[in-house]
């Protein structure tokens, strides 16, 4: 893996989009109440079967994590989680990177790595998805 710092700028780049994107979810999440306020707010699938899909607790996620329950939000969906807390912290280098022209460092993975990061991103999230069933269908494994 290498590493690269450029010069100070103010360009907007791929983390202030997923910056911006992560700030504006969490805004939503603390302020605005959707599972409330849309009806056919839901899981379909979840509805229908009693089965999760992959994305189900995403949305208590995001409202968790936006008021500091990170435990909750854990519980809801780990994986998730962290995807929360990687768009808080793009969000937070965006707001430094913008306001103050604080580098983004530039990563490079080598091939190897990304053979890694491609191997263990499925299982990653196969274990997530075994966890997410397991909360929903048989908590009782859990405690």
């Amino acid at each position: 893996m290498k590493v690269f710092f450029p010069p100070p700028n103010r360009r907007f780049g791929t983390v202030d989009v997923l910056g911006l994107v992560g700030l504006t979810g969490l805004l939503i999440g603390r302020y605005v109440p959707v599972a409330k306020l849309i009806p056919f707010w839901g899981c379909v699938l979840r509805e229908s079967t009693g089965w999760p899909c992959l994305g189900c607790g995403l949305t208590r996620v995001a409202d968790r994590v936006a008021h500091f329950n990170f435990v909750g939000a854990w519980e809801a969906n780990p994986m998730g989680t962290v995807g929360a807390l990687l768009f808080a912290l793009a969000a937070v280098v965006m707001v430094l990177h913008m306001a103050f022209k604080m580098p983004v460092p530039e990563i490079e993975l080598s091939p190897r790595e990304w053979t890694w990061l491609r191997v263990a991103f499925p299982i990653l999230l196969f274990v997530n998805y075994a966890y997410v069933v397991v909360k929903t269908k048989f908590p009782h494994l859990l405690t």
